[in-house]
């Protein structure tokens, strides 16, 4: 069995930059970044905020080859943290869902039938992990957690910090990239489904959790970070003579997040949540009636109560059944 280096693997241009400038805390510290975007950079995102503590911990990620866990409940932007730390550095990034469908011959690769001048040969294609193991390239695994068994395994070679890829039906040992970086994203910390939020959570097998070097946990933004986004997201909302609906809507969301963690809500309102009800207010001019449409026949019938003395309780306004409307914001 041979091992392979291919020529792409010559590192690419680099320089520094300083995190205070470029992520907008307060850090002595520069991190190596491309000099020109690629193809697979993602977009900047000019009003995305970053949490410190995570933003350090993707940056060793990038400057070190350390692999990096972000572990948070939804909505909290886990997977747009790295790709916005990622856009900022010109890293290019892949995302894979993995999801029940995902395969271990999607990762890996497998034989296809392919045409060669006018004749049907079999060849070997490649997957996305030993296409994004060859490149300057960071590959997330979204809902790491829901991985299955067969496709865990997969991964786990790659945890490794200099983690070589064989490809058995190639009888090939694939090098990393030098400029290979490898992420995650999960809901729960490899304890499965335990409160019942997130089925198709598996429990993870701790020998490979253990090689995650840095776990980073990811909460939701502070009331005037939250507010913020919202006003950046819905310009019809960033004025002054908003600031105190965006408040209170804010305010509401955060009332359903404790609510959450006592166990009256099993479901959650996460900034999207919030960013799509100021959205579909700007539909129907109604502050109520974007909520329910929003959020509240998200929910089960026996927790909407809970939701419209939430309301009640920062808009003094009722949350009318449905069909009737409260009067507008």
């Amino acid at each position: 069995m041979s091992a392979t280096t291919p020529a792409s693997q010559t590192p690419l241009p680099m320089h520094q930059v300083a995190v205070r400038s470029v992520f907008g805390f307060d850090s002595p510290l520069s991190v190596p970044a491309f000099v020109e975007p690629s193809e697979h950079v993602p977009e900047v995102d000019a009003a995305y905020r970053f949490n410190p503590e995570v933003t350090l911990a993707l940056l060793a990620g990038f400057a070190h080859n350390r692999r990096v866990l972000v572990q948070g409940l939804h909505g909290t932007g886990k997977s747009t943290h790295i790709e916005q730390v990622a856009a900022r550095l010109n890293w290019p990034c892949v995302r894979i869902n993995l999801d029940g469908h995902i395969s271990r011959l999607d990762l890996v690769g497998r034989d296809a039938v392919v045409l060669r001048e006018g004749q049907q040969v079999t060849e070997f294609q490649q997957g996305m992990v030993p296409w994004a193991l060859q490149r300057p390239m960071a590959l997330i695994f979204d809902e790491y957690d829901a991985g299955r068994p067969d496709v865990m395994f997969v991964i786990q070679r790659l945890l490794e910090r200099e983690g070589q890829f064989t490809l058995l039906d190639q009888n090939t040992v694939l090098r990393a990239h030098p400029q290979f970086r490898l992420f995650a994203t999960s809901n729960t910390l490899g304890l499965g489904n335990l409160n019942g939020l997130y089925h198709g959570a598996q429990r993870l097998n701790h020998a490979q959790l253990d090689r995650w070097n840095l776990v980073a946990a990811l909460n939701y933004l502070s009331a005037p970070e939250e507010i913020a986004i919202v006003a950046a997201r819905v310009p019809a909302l960033a004025g002054p003579q908003h600031q105190v609906l965006l408040a209170q809507m804010v305010a509401l969301a955060d009332l359903t997040r404790k609510g959450f963690a006592l166990g009256d809500l099993s479901t959650v309102m996460s900034p999207r949540t919030v960013i799509t009800w100021a959205e579909n207010l700007q539909i129907f001019g109604n502050i109520a009636l974007a909520l329910r449409l929003s959020f509240v026949n998200k929910c089960d019938e026996a927790e909407r109560a809970t939701v419209a003395e939430y309301f009640q309780r920062c808009f003094d306004l009722p949350l009318l059944p449905d069909g009737a409307l409260a009067p507008g914001a």
